[in-house]
């Protein structure tokens, strides 16, 4: 038995397609299927996320969402409750950070996502992302981010949002 090549079957695809047009058939796309809804619900969060919007952004979260940025730099660590995410968004905000989602997928209660994420405030990060979120009762529950390059998000990171020097970093 011949093993068929994708090019092979994409073809004879094509080629059906054709012959049914050129026989007077019509062409029927099938209806766009509903997402699952914690997909629509990262959906509408990034929607409110590209607009900028925290106190639409802050109604996605569980009241003890976990929050987690891996990585060696002053915004890495896991963020515990609405106010403490909120806070690393606003600090996200002031860099002009943008994200562009690439993929989204449903599993149960865990929707992963990739997405392209870059700074504007200073210009110089420009990465993939993945992110796992854990839905819990249609709001957000836990997200646990990962950069395709840590080293680049970490360097970024540390230039955009250095700690302030020693002594007045220790001040009470």
């Amino acid at each position: 038995m011949t093993e068929l090549s994708r090019a092979t079957v994409l073809r004879g695809v094509g080629l059906a397609a054709a012959g049914s047009l050129l026989a007077g058939g019509t062409a029927t796309a099938a209806p766009p299927a509903r997402p699952h809804p914690n997909v629509k619900l990262i959906q509408d969060y990034y929607a409110a996320y590209g607009a900028g919007d925290l106190e639409k952004l802050s109604t996605f979260f569980a009241e003890d969402i976990r929050w987690t940025i891996p990585g060696h730099h002053p915004l890495a660590g896991t963020k515990t409750g609405i106010d403490e995410v909120l806070a690393f968004f606003t600090q996200l905000k002031r860099a002009g950070f943008q994200a562009q989602p690439i993929f989204l997928a449903a599993d149960g209660d865990w929707v992963v996502d990739l997405h392209r994420g870059w700074s504007t405030q200073p210009a110089g990060l420009d990465i993939t992302w993945a992110l796992a979120f854990r839905i819990r009762g249609r709001k957000i529950a836990e997200a646990i981010n990962f950069a395709g390059d840590q080293h680049a998000a970490d360097a970024f990171f540390w230039r955009t949002y250095p700690l302030a020097p020693i002594p007045d970093r220790l001040a009470d």
